[in-house]
């Protein structure tokens, strides 16, 4: 018989391997016996079931349901008369239908329900422990099948479902399944679920069903909640090349992992006990409670899997950095793994006594909370520490999860000493390149490794090794660090290290869920698709008859700041800013007519300027909306004093729900709200502050969130360049890669120079440290530290410059590496106690202010922003590498250029001012002129058409040339402008070869 690539052959295919039956078996119309036994290949198979089992009015396989009841619960069985037929058991399987609606299937499952005289009856039974044989029993009799073309419908009675999975008779999973051989994708199966399933329908009603599934030979998505052609589909897919779908499966069909793997059973019985739950959550515009389906996604289950099964194997003391990306669900991937850290157990004892969670997330210990608290059994389990008697407190009373903030928690755990000495920790780092590095870290390893008192028999040397030992990871602890964006301190300290081509180590993530696959599976918005820079054009003019000299750099950066906060420049930007949100944003119903925007900025005082400028804007327009502000602390505005929540007239805590409320729809941020703030009706930006780096990436990062009926996301930005943000981005979009290890030769060198200096004596390190270390009084220790500054201040300004920028290159250097090195230096640990207590007390290099003066020099005579075209930022489909931790440290002050204020001014307007002397010009021969030119060139057209993209790229950049020296005498200054600046020629060159090249066919003019 040839291969059958039906749809039947699928499910039979997918059948054979959860029932260990054959093709004729699965396919013969005889009922096997409830007898039947479940094949093994190595685990436990499904029991194949039957359509006409299935009882329409209850929506259960009423057979497995009564079967899995005798079995377990004779008496139960027997009491409710459940045997034959009759009032008695429609009044349970009513009393059984009512709690599912009630508490769902998965409420069911795990707690049971109680009946007439019967206070529990068991509809499942978990996992047991170890040494209990009945336990053991009853989980051995859960009865797992599964049923093709399920005729679920009372009404209709040929509609029926592929497969769907059932738990002890209650269904658990239900499957479109579609064949790209039959030219059927899991499109289809989703638009039929959401077209021809009627949501209505007892099994598809919310909850009834933990998950509902549709697949296809190539992808798996899934659905918690349907709600006919609003269902929400989520993909379940593996990743391919850092990206959506799945890798060719040289073993069989690339989505058989579904049934091979995720749901086994003991897959789906993990699932059931560990990953799966209804959580309830209070609307915040309404009030009410709203219940959520949750079931993993692949990359979550697959992380948590792996580290347990790491950690089961290996024992505590192992590091594991997961650069997951933002919409990867962090958070409930951090509850899950505590969860299940919690539950692990060596030789009958618990593998970890405590998991410590440290977060800056104000929201996740509530998150964590509601997560980990609706698994069984473990309600009293998670505590939140914001200061060390709750800390000991929760010990005692048993918590085993306890959550604390990276600030809080060197403190908290320092004071209980002892009490950490030999305990086993897992500790889970959120964001962890926000605190895990230097200071903090080592402060974190010592306060969990050791005591703060000397021993009796120490000695100072003593001493001085314990705390250097100390600074060291814990062995006996697991450090588990969730970030989107890793640093290259991050990669050293909790990466994996592995040997390179060139022989030398690099270190990776050891599980990854990268920005590319995040944005192609639809999780996040990808915020770099509708990216518009604009252009700030002014002038800058002398207000005064003398021409005076200033320091040349300084003068410039005020002049910068100057403009920028110049209310005629804030009040053009809010122009714009309004303007477009209202034509573009509000008038094309974004998110369903529910967006959102911000507005960032570089400075307090700006945002302040902002706020009054949009909302004036606001009133003249008689817009219905209105603005908010946020920035943390009490400002100095105009000669008063104001706070947010003077300015918005609502207290600062509730300007994330009132965000969401009607009338505001702009935030306006200094800072604030631009690092974990995640509000899926954020879709627009407005930015007015330098960014770049993981800054750029978190700030642009806020408006990425997934919502329903979010179809794209816009920025508009009024400072960076495409590049920057390019640049930015390129580094998280996949696997974040660090080239090597930091070299601890440095610290010798550092060491040396320092020694050199003369400042000090090794004898002043001596006696300063065990004076510290001895509790000596401030009157015994200052002395020597004064006298060392003034020898320090005795220095030329350079020497002191590049003394105390060596002696804080040292410290950052040591508390980073000393966590991590294989051996232990005590002489570094000296001079690192002794630097920590010098480097405050050096004054900085006093410097006179030569700029001082220049804003009243001068005024601004005209501003004007200019958008340019739109873009769409691509990002380069491999890794990126990052150089290790640099360990330079001192340098030079930098010289100081004088000049006139004349020359100043006209310096300054040529680099940031007014570009082009005709700016309509200009803007025509780039948009039009030169673009015509190039497309038309012939060479270009060939290479175009019959080469790669490389190559047409040659003759592109051929073609730009020739039409640009066309421009020589052009009265526009684009000729000279092109080859005086790199920037805007790249800028130029990558925008033009965007806009003409037409691989396959020639551009058209």
């Amino acid at each position: 018989m040839p291969t059958d690539t039906s749809e039947k052959g699928l499910e039979v295919l997918i059948l054979r391997h959860m029932t260990g039956l054959t093709s004729e078996q699965i396919l013969t119309p005889s009922q096997p016996g409830i007898a039947e036994v479940r094949s093994a290949y190595g685990e436990p198979h499904y029991y194949l079931g039957h359509s006409s089992d299935f009882d329409k009015d209850h929506a259960v396989d009423l057979r497995f349901l009564l079967r899995f009841i005798e079995l377990t619960q004779p008496k139960v069985f027997e009491s409710l008369n459940l045997s034959s037929p009759g009032l008695s058991r429609e009044k349970f399987l009513s009393r059984l239908q009512g709690e599912v609606s009630r508490q769902g299937v998965l409420g069911v499952l795990k707690n049971g329900i109680s009946h007439q005289q019967l206070p529990k009856i068991e509809l499942f039974y978990g996992t047991p422990s170890q040494n209990n044989p009945t336990a053991k029993a009853l989980f051995n009799a859960n009865i797992f099948s599964v049923t093709r073309q399920l005729q679920y419908s009372k009404d209709h009675s040929k509609l029926a479902l592929d497969l769907c999975l059932f738990v002890n008779g209650l269904p658990l999973a239900t499957f479109e399944l579609k064949n790209l051989l039959t030219k059927q994708t899991v499109q289809d199966a989703v638009d039929q679920y959401r077209q021809d399933r009627d949501p209505r329908e007892l099994i598809f009603q919310f909850r009834r069903c933990l998950v509902h599934f549709a697949i296809d030979d190539q992808e798996v998505r899934f659905c918690t909640h349907l709600t006919g052609k609003t269902s929400w589909f989520l993909p379940f897919n593996k990743g391919n090349k850092d990206g959506a779908g799945n890798p060719i499966n040289p073993l069989g069909i690339k989505t058989d992992y579904l049934w091979k793997d995720a749901l086994t059973i003991p897959s789906l019985i993990e699932i059931i006990e560990s990953f799966a739950q209804l959580v309830k959550e209070r609307d915040r515009k309404t009030g009410k409670e709203v219940e959520r389906l949750i079931f993993p996604r692949y990359h979550q289950r697959d992380v948590v899997k792996k580290i347990v099964g790491h950690v089961k194997q290996n024992g505590p003391g192992h590091r594991y950095l997961v650069q997951h990306s933002a919409g990867s669900g962090k958070s409930n991937s951090i509850a899950w793994l505590a969860h299940q850290l919690v539950e692990l157990r060596t030789a009958e004892q618990p593998t970890f006594e405590t998991v410590l969670i440290v977060t800056d997330r104000r929201n996740l210990d509530k998150q964590l909370n509601r997560n980990v608290r609706s698994f069984s059994g473990l309600s009293t389990t998670v505590g939140h520490a914001d200061h060390s008697g709750q800390l000991r407190e929760f010990i005692k009373a048993g918590k085993r999860i306890i959550v604390t903030t990276v600030q809080k928690f060197p403190i908290i755990a320092k004071e209980i000493g002892d009490e950490h000495r030999d305990r086993t920790f897992a500790l889970l780092i959120d964001e962890a390149h926000s605190g895990q590095s230097g200071r903090t870290s080592a402060a974190m390893n010592i306060s969990l490794n050791q005591s703060g008192a000397r021993e009796d028999d120490e000695d100072y040397e003593d001493e001085i090794n314990r705390i250097v030992e100390a600074r060291q990871m814990l062995q006996n602890a697991s450090y588990i660090a969730f970030t989107a964006t890793p640093k290259n301190k991050t990669l050293e300290v909790f990466g994996e290290p592995y040997s390179s081509p060139d022989g030398g180590t690099k270190f990776q993530a050891f599980h990854t869920y990268t920005m590319k696959q995040a944005i192609q599976e639809g999780f996040i918005m990808d915020v770099l698709a509708n990216y518009t820079p604009y252009t700030s054009y002014f002038e800058l003019v002398k207000k005064i008859a003398d021409d005076p000299q200033f320091d040349t750099k300084k003068a410039h950066k005020k002049m910068k700041v100057y403009v920028e906060g110049n209310p005629q420049a804030i009040r053009v930007k809010a122009e714009i800013i309004v303007d477009h949100f209202l034509e573009h944003v509000v008038a094309r119903q974004k998110v369903g007519g529910e967006a959102r925007a911000m507005v960032v900025t570089a400075r307090i005082e700006l945002a302040i300027d902002y706020f009054f400028a949009i909302s004036n804007y606001l009133t003249e327009l008689k817009s219905p909306y209105k603005a908010i502000v946020a920035f943390s602390g009490e400002q100095e505005y105009q000669s008063q004093k104001v706070t947010e929540s003077g300015l918005n007239r609502f207290s600062s805590n509730d300007i994330e729900d009132k965000v969401r409320e009607h009338p505001y729809r702009l935030l306006i941020c200094a800072d604030k709200f631009q690092t974990g703030y995640d509000e899926p009706l954020l879709h627009t930006m407005y930015v007015d502050k330098a960014l770049s780096g993981i800054k750029a990436v978190q700030t642009l990062s806020r408006i990425n969130r997934s919502h329903p009926k979010k179809k794209d996301t816009f920025v508009l930005d009024f400072v960076n360049d495409e590049g920057t943000i390019r640049e930015s981005f390129q580094r998280y979009y996949k696997s974040t890669i660090l080239s090597g290890p930091t070299d601890p030769n440095k610290l010798h060198d550092l060491k040396a120079d320092l020694d050199g200096s003369e400042v000090y004596r090794p004898a002043d390190v001596e006696a300063v440290v065990q004076l510290f270390l001895d509790g000596a009084d401030r009157e015994n220790l200052d002395p020597i530290l004064d006298g060392i500054t003034a020898t320090y201040k005795d220095l030329d300004e350079d020497r002191q410059v590049e003394f105390k920028g060596k002696g804080k290159a040292f410290l950052r250097t040591y508390s980073f590496l000393a966590a991590i090195l294989p051996f232990t230096n005590p002489t570094w640990e000296k001079l690192s106690i002794f630097l920590n207590l010098l480097v405050p007390k050096l004054p900085a290099p006093t410097e006179d202010d030569l700029s001082k003066g220049v804003l009243e020099s001068i005024d601004m005579d005209s501003y004007r922003v200019e958008s340019k075209s739109a873009l769409s930022i691509m990002l380069e489909d491999q890794d990126s590498e990052i150089e290790p931790v640099p360990t330079s440290g001192g340098g030079k002050r930098p010289e100081v250029e004088i000049d006139y204020l004349s020359n100043i001014l006209k310096t300054f307007n040529d680099l940031y001012g007014n570009l082009f002397d005709d700016p309509e010009r200009m803007g025509k021969a780039v948009t039009e002129d030169i673009p015509s030119k190039v497309a038309s060139d012939p060479a270009y057209q060939n290479a175009m058409k019959n080469s790669d993209k490389e190559n047409a790229r040659i003759e592109y950049e051929k073609a730009l040339q020739k039409a640009v020296l066309n421009m020589v005498a052009d009265p526009s200054d684009f000729f000279k402008y092109f080859q005086d600046n790199p920037d805007f020629r790249k800028f130029i060159s990558e925008s033009i070869f965007a806009a003409t090249y037409k691989p396959g066919d020639a551009a058209q003019p």
